[in-house]
């Protein structure tokens, strides 16, 4: 695979597994709550560190046999299809209008970038993106790639749910984004399985 392929194959399945993800809906709540800037650049040092870990973890899987490596990333995938599909709520709802800013005094930086971090960085623990992320390290020889393709997908997220997740929440339905990152999960399952076993 090509680096211009790898690049956006982990951007675009890493942004659409995060759409529906509570720490959009989190990040969106946030930013009804203090300066949306402030809200961004703490859930961005959150999810960089996430990343550096996911990428760390599936360079350590780079060290057991290729087929181990195809069956254990392509079990995983289909684990994260699988997830991804039971993971929504049977009411999922954007949060409401940002009556939590009036008459709020302004909170610092320190203070909205540490909740922000803290929220997104226990949030994140085993999601389906952090695993996806460990798993494109571990089949792709390339984890400084994956990382920053990773990282910017996630990022690009968390700018539209400050910026203007609610729209796109009211527009496109939590449900259908969760059907479209279950199918390309398991797409990358079953190519994965169909490697480990010599096809």
């Amino acid at each position: 695979m090509s680096w211009l392929v790898l690049l956006v194959t982990v951007f675009a399945v890493t942004f659409i597994a995060e759409l529906p993800d509570k720490s959009l809906i989190a990040t969106l709540v946030l930013s009804t709550r203090y300066r949306p800037a402030y809200v961004w650049l703490g859930v961005a040092a959150a999810f960089a560190v996430h990343v550096v870990l996911a990428v760390t973890a599936g360079g350590l899987l780079t060290l057991a046999p290729h087929e181990v490596v195809q069956a254990i990333t392509g079990v995983l995938f289909l684990a994260g299809a699988v997830w991804m599909l039971r993971s929504g709520s049977p009411d999922e709802k954007e949060p409401g209008p940002d009556a939590a800013r009036e008459g709020q005094d302004e909170i610092g930086l320190i203070r909205v970038f540490a909740t922000s971090f803290v929220v997104i960085f226990l949030g994140e623990w085993g999601d389906i993106t952090q695993i996806t992320t460990a798993n494109f390290a571990a089949r792709y020889d390339n984890p400084l790639l994956v990382g920053i393709a990773a990282m910017l997908g996630l990022w690009a997220v968390s700018g539209l749910a400050v910026v203007g997740g609610a729209k796109l929440l009211q527009r496109v339905p939590a449900r259908w984004i969760r059907v479209i990152s279950a199918l390309a999960l398991t797409g990358l399952g079953v190519y994965s399985l169909i490697q480990a076993i010599g096809l």
